[in-house]
């Protein structure tokens, strides 16, 4: 989108809410001095005209809370979620709704600072950039195994299950107004956010930024959870991690039969016994888990098309369960 000195850019800020009881008060009354027009350090104009948040039901009373911030703040939009549908479904139906020439996409806990915005949209203008993402230079507060696991993931995907120069992602993201509204309407079920974006974007910049601690006692997701999303990210990637089964069963062939030749070897020309269990099991151990390995990943890829052969939605925006029930 072409910007000229005269025009000035809207953006809408989508804020998926799980827990946002303590964060979000604070957080929205720093959007709210970004309503009026005003500069990015470049000096282009920009304003910020709406605030998207998504109830993604979680537990508390956060749908209170985004009650009261609409009555208090006219740029606010609620939406509502019939179930928990997860982080990922929840921005993309914020940013299916959202009307601005950009889209910000940032966490309720309120360790991502706002006042990045100008800077981001300054960074798109000047890479053509379709998308940005903020680049934390400090780490999170979620504790070191968290962190190492997380950058050790991201790692893993960025650079063998990315299909094309990926840049280090962030659910801090400033988005082109146009495309992220297309990719929010045709996302399917089980893909992650950023792969999808990954899909349609031509170019992607990075904005260095500090992340403030959260407002809230630091999000503590489960083992389980964790696995989860790591999962979905693998699937949604493509075709990739098949390639990846290829090759480890090529591998293992291959060892297979460098050792079928060097016991036979043994046997003709040295007389050295083949003697042992232990080797025969750490052999078992070791193929029967790449084999299970392998079969986890198909699975993984079969549930993903199962989904979206049965037609589950990725999310189902309702009314207000206030208006619909009685308390």
């Amino acid at each position: 989108m072409a910007n000229n000195g005269d025009q000035t850019l809207s953006v809408s800020v989508v804020i998926p809410v799980y827990s946002g009881v303590e964060t979000l008060p604070q957080l929205l009354g720093e959007l709210a001095s970004l309503i009026s027009p005003q500069a990015t350090p470049d000096g282009r104009k920009f304003a910020l005209t709406e605030v998207l948040l998504v109830w993604d039901r979680g537990p508390g009373r956060s749908d209170e809370i985004i009650r009261q911030l609409t009555l208090k703040y006219p740029f606010v939009r609620p939406i509502w979620l019939s179930r928990n549908f997860g982080q990922h479904a929840a921005t993309l139906a914020g940013m299916t709704s959202a009307s601005g020439d950009w889209i910000v996409t940032m966490d309720e806990d309120g360790q991502q600072d706002p006042a990045y915005i100008g800077q981001m949209i300054d960074l798109a203008y000047t890479e053509h950039a379709q998308l940005v993402y903020a680049d934390p230079i400090n780490d999170a507060p979620h504790g070191a195994l968290r962190n190492a696991a997380s950058k050790t993931a991201k790692w893993l995907f960025v650079k063998l299950l990315a299909g094309r120069s990926f840049a280090e992602f962030n659910s801090y993201r400033l988005i082109l107004g146009e495309v992220g509204r297309s990719v929010a309407a045709y996302t399917g079920s089980g893909v992650y956010l950023d792969v999808a974006l990954s899909w349609v974007v031509a170019d992607v910049a990075k904005q260095p930024v500090i992340s403030r601690a959260e407002g809230r006692p630091a999000s503590n997701y489960s083992v389980q959870k964790l696995i989860s999303h790591f999962g979905r990210l693998v699937v949604s990637s493509g075709t990739r991690p098949l390639l990846f089964v290829s090759i480890l069963g090529g591998v293992f062939v291959v060892i297979g039969a460098l050792l079928t030749i060097w016991i036979i070897g043994s046997l003709i020309f040295s007389n050295v016994p083949v003697t042992g269990w232990p080797s025969t099991m750490v052999a078992i151990l070791i193929v029967g888990g790449a084999t299970l390995l392998s079969l986890g990943i198909i699975a993984q890829y079969v549930g993903a098309a199962t989904n979206m052969s049965l037609g589950k939605p990725l999310y189902v925006v309702v009314s207000d369960p206030r208006d619909t029930f009685d308390d």
